[in-house]
């Protein structure tokens, strides 16, 4: 089988496409990758003699011409994915996360793919009262809060579109957040470990006390390989842990205990603009129908994050320099 996977010199695409290689060596694997400041070659550079890599943006059409040749199955995890960020220039996420995705569907219609499996987020759910034991579940509704989550709605509801208009094969998964190695460090976990390693303060968006569920990124990678493999066309399915519910200041003291480092790292900062309180899926449809599920509890996860970063110092290094720096000075110094 020839696939595409967009994004995939990014966090959860090149760890989809070393997770692809070592499970279906036998198969063909194109990356489309724009090279943001998101996207590493170096994700790939044990891999790179087993993928053909397309440098190309998902919005141009001649780049995803070419990406799409003779491709049977589509990936796509080609997206804008920070809040903060969607916060500061929301543009860039309407460009990216809708036109892309529109502009990957419409090829993916002509060039007759047989699966086109589209990666989003929980977020286009909204937030749960963090009081309340709620779960969502796939039929649940839409209530996207940030310019992000309203990006990946929208391009959710496009693959629907597509699907029911067009007849084009496609599943959609939503997943919790994600961490493991390769993770861009300007989100939570790897901000906070690679602060530590540096010896710096770890900013905490007061007061803390927002739920987040945490998927490992290989468990995610599984989970959309059982979408693939056995999972029916049209369908949603949540992939999420197994984990009780932490708030993020109980995950960041789980990793300065990991650290054998103490909670005077911590450093409270104003909260965002419209934070969502708590995200829960209720991935038992996945379960259920497909038997996946989830190989890493928390504490495992997370101690694997520790070993990586600790063991990758060069990578994290460059990645965390030059505009990295600008815009965490940005997001962060005023607060």
């Amino acid at each position: 089988m020839k696939i595409l996977v967009t994004g995939g010199a990014g966090f959860i695409g090149s760890n989809f496409v070393h997770y692809w290689i070592k499970n279906h060596s036998g198969d063909e694997i194109v990356v489309l990758d724009k090279l943001t400041y998101a996207g590493n070659l170096e994700n790939l550079s044990a891999v790179a003699d087993k993928i053909k890599f397309i440098k190309g943006d998902i919005c141009d059409e001649s780049a995803v011409s070419e990406a799409m040749q003779g491709v049977e199955t589509v990936a796509h995890f080609a997206a804008e994915s920070h809040v903060d960020r969607s916060i500061l220039d929301p543009e860039a996420f309407i460009k990216t996360n809708v036109l892309g995705t529109h502009m990957l569907l419409k090829k993916a219609l002509e060039q007759k793919v047989k699966r086109f499996h589209h990666v989003s987020t929980d977020e286009v759910f909204g937030q749960i009262d963090l009081n309340s034991s709620e779960r969502w579940k796939e039929s649940s509704p839409y209530n996207p809060r940030s310019p992000y989550s309203a990006s990946k709605a929208a391009s959710d509801h496009l693959v629907r579109a597509y699907y029911q208009t067009y007849g084009l094969p496609v599943t959609i998964s939503n997943c919790a957040n994600n961490i493991g190695p390769y993770m861009f460090p300007e989100k939570l976990v790897p901000l906070a470990i690679t602060n530590v390693l540096q010896g710096k303060k770890i900013p905490v968006y007061k007061p803390g006390n927002q739920v987040r569920e945490w998927l490992y990124v290989e468990d995610h990678c599984s989970g959309i390989e059982a979408v693939l493999t056995k999972g029916r066309v049209g369908e949603t399915y949540f992939i999420g842990p197994d984990n009780p519910e932490y708030s993020n200041l109980e995950v960041i003291k789980k990793l300065l205990k990991i650290m054998g480092k103490s909670d005077d790292f911590i450093e409270f900062v104003g909260d965002r603009p419209g934070h969502d309180q708590k995200y829960a899926l209720d991935h038992g449809k996945i379960s259920k129908e497909l038997g996946w599920q989830p190989k890493y509890q928390l504490d495992e996860a997370l101690e694997n994050c520790v070993k990586w970063y600790t063991e990758n110092r060069a990578w994290w290094e460059k990645v965390k320099s030059g505009e990295y720096l600008k815009y965490y000075e940005q997001q962060y110094a005023k607060r």
